[in-house]
């Protein structure tokens, strides 16, 4: 009996032992509305542009409360924005200009993006409902493009467009309680690389609202 009693007790040590080492690694998925920014030359945007994101980040403290960290992590990231913009291809000449009588002119943009974040938090190692602000840095690299317009003509696809910006950077905000986080990012370069229409550069930047998710 004094031989198991013994035994509990160093199982107890060690379990509250590990809670104060406890991190908040975490699986996260978000879903944002996309917003164009920077339109010129009659560029707009029109119906709903929606962004998914996920990945993985891993927690390293900084104090000892363990409430203060960084993390760094991988992801996944797919946008999509809805725009008069008309993208065509001719003998791997591809030019732009403003569409008119169209019924769609969508631009889907796939991302491996690599995240770096600050982390303040009222976290403890037995509450899951607590405060966060997540300020970061991300750097993101462009996998996939793909732009197609549909109308009174034939739909036009263009694939891999190299007037894309391979990788973007881009600053976020993530700010929350319990289950719910609001989610804001903003990218510090453009989407196109060089792109021209009438003469005159387009410089789209991107600025992203939603929801985050994150899971322990």
């Amino acid at each position: 009996m004094r031989e198991f009693e013994i035994k509990k007790k160093d199982n107890d040590t060690l379990i509250k032992s590990n809670d104060l080492y406890y991190r908040e690694d975490q699986f996260y998925f978000g879903i944002t509305y996309n917003l164009l920014q920077n339109r010129t030359d009659k560029i707009s945007q029109n119906a709903f542009s929606a962004g998914f994101h996920l990945g993985f980040l891993r927690d390293i403290p900084l104090n000892k409360d363990r409430n203060v960290a960084i993390a760094i992590g991988a992801g996944y990231s797919f946008s999509n924005y809805r725009t008069n913009l008309h993208i065509s291809e001719v003998d791997n000449d591809i030019t732009y200009r403003i569409a008119e009588d169209f019924d769609r002119s969508k631009l889907s943009l796939h991302f491996i993006e690599v995240p770096i974040e600050f982390r303040w938090r009222t976290s403890t190692p037995k509450s899951t409902r607590f405060w966060r602000v997540y300020p970061g840095f991300k750097v993101s690299y462009l996998t996939f493009s793909r732009s197609k317009i549909t109308g009174n003509f034939p739909s036009e696809t263009v694939k891999n467009n190299p007037d894309f910006t391979k990788i973007r950077y881009g600053i976020y905000l993530s700010v929350g309680h319990g289950n719910i986080t609001f989610h804001a990012n903003y990218s510090l370069n453009p989407i196109f690389e060089k792109a021209y229409i009438n003469g005159n550069p387009i410089e789209l930047t991107t600025l992203n609202l939603g929801l985050m998710f994150y899971i322990l």
